[in-house]
């Protein structure tokens, strides 16, 4: 009988300016072998050195920290190391900072009042490449954006029928893989899709796209 093939644990970065919460944190995700912490950092700065050095699946960030500001760590996080996926860890439940966060290229919003096996779900969702938004958040995303955040209606009528179809998976926070298996398409074929509406809308990543259609209330698929 062949050895069964385990997947290596998702490597998480930590950055929060609390000692405290960090080390919580890490108790609490070492107990599980799906995860592995590889770097933690007080504040954004060195946050950002540590993710261009480490290249983690999964960052954990908290918004309110002294020094640089949230919003703007999690920009140049995503510049530094655009593969890993980015989620907030934050006290804050404004919508504003919900909506900015996930126009700027977090993959998911996450308060602090989750519990260990909440954050563990998300972490390992993340890394598969869906999104994540905390239950008490998830109603808030139909708030309006920021000015200049959402493309213009002519934009989103250069959308193939298909291509419709795939926003509206995107605004379910669907995987490539789940959108695949549901469509009967190749895994590739769907990446070149999604690649084609971030293009056609002007957005940086799926998650910008997945918030645009859930705000407006355009495309949504029904539940399967």
């Amino acid at each position: 009988m062949p050895d069964l093939i385990v997947p290596p644990p998702v490597s998480v970065l930590l950055i929060d300016d609390h000692a405290l919460f960090r080390s919580g944190v890490k108790a609490l995700l070492e107990r599980h072998a799906q995860v592995t912490i590889v770097g933690e950092a007080a504040d954004g700065e060195s946050g950002i050195r540590c993710a261009e050095r480490l290249r983690p699946a999964v960052i954990l960030l908290d918004l309110k920290m002294p020094g640089m500001v949230g919003m703007d760590t999690l920009r140049l996080l995503r510049r530094v190391s655009p593969d890993s996926a980015i989620l907030i860890l934050t006290v804050s439940e404004l919508a504003q900072d919900l909506a900015l966060a996930l126009m700027s290229g977090a993959c998911g919003y996450l308060v602090k009042s989750i519990d260990s096996d909440y954050l563990l779900r998300a972490i390992m969702r993340a890394a598969a490449g869906e999104v994540v938004v905390a239950e008490s958040m998830a109603a808030k995303l139909t708030v309006t954006m920021p000015d200049g955040a959402t493309p213009a209606l002519n934009e989103l009528g250069s959308l193939t029928a298909r291509e419709r179809e795939i926003l509206g998976w995107l605004a379910r926070g669907a995987s490539n893989k789940l959108i695949a298996h549901k469509l009967g398409l190749a895994e590739n074929t769907v990446k070149i899709h999604v690649q084609n509406v971030l293009k056609k809308l002007k957005m940086n990543s799926r998650v910008q796209a997945a918030v645009f259609a859930v705000e407006r209330g355009v495309f949504i698929v029904p539940p399967a």
